[in-house]
C-alpha cells in the first residue's frame, strides 16, 4: 500500500472501531492502492493535512485491494476515493489526487465544526 507518513492504515477488521467509532472530529479516509500512481501524489498531501490538522481532522488510509469489505459498503469504485465521516456517518466524497489548497477548501466545512 502507498503509505502516507503519519497517517493510521486500517483494515475492514477495525474500520468501525477507527473511523465510524470516532466522535468530537471529522476522520478523513483515502481508499488507496499499491498500483494507484495519483494515491502516491496525494500521500504527502495527507501527510501534511493529518499533522497540521491533528486536532481537528483524523486521516487513515485503507488498502482497497485488501478490504473489499468497507469498499462495498461505502461504494467505492475508483482510487484514490477520500470520505470523510463525521460521528459515523459519511458526509463528504471526493474522488482523484488534489492539492494540498484544494483538499483544505473542501474540507472547510468538516473543519469549521471541529
Amino acid at each position: 500500500m502507498v503509505h502516507a507518513h503519519g497517517v493510521a492504515e486500517v483494515t475492514d477488521a477495525d474500520f468501525e472501531a477507527e473511523v465510524l467509532g470516532e466522535r468530537g472530529r471529522a476522520v478523513l479516509v483515502q481508499f488507496t492502492a499499491d498500483w494507484c500512481g495519483p494515491c502516491r501524489q496525494l500521500a504527502p498531501v495527507l501527510s501534511a493535512i493529518a499533522t497540521e490538522e491533528a486536532g481537528r481532522l483524523k486521516v487513515v488510509q485503507i488498502d482497497a485491494d485488501r478490504n473489499p469489505e468497507t469498499l462495498t459498503r461505502y461504494g467505492v469504485l475508483s482510487t484514490p476515493t477520500l470520505l470523510v465521516f463525521r460521528d459515523g456517518e459519511p458526509v463528504r466524497q471526493m474522488v482523484g489526487a488534489r492539492p494540498k489548497r484544494l483538499l483544505l477548501r473542501e474540507l472547510e466545512d468538516e473543519l469549521a465544526t471541529a
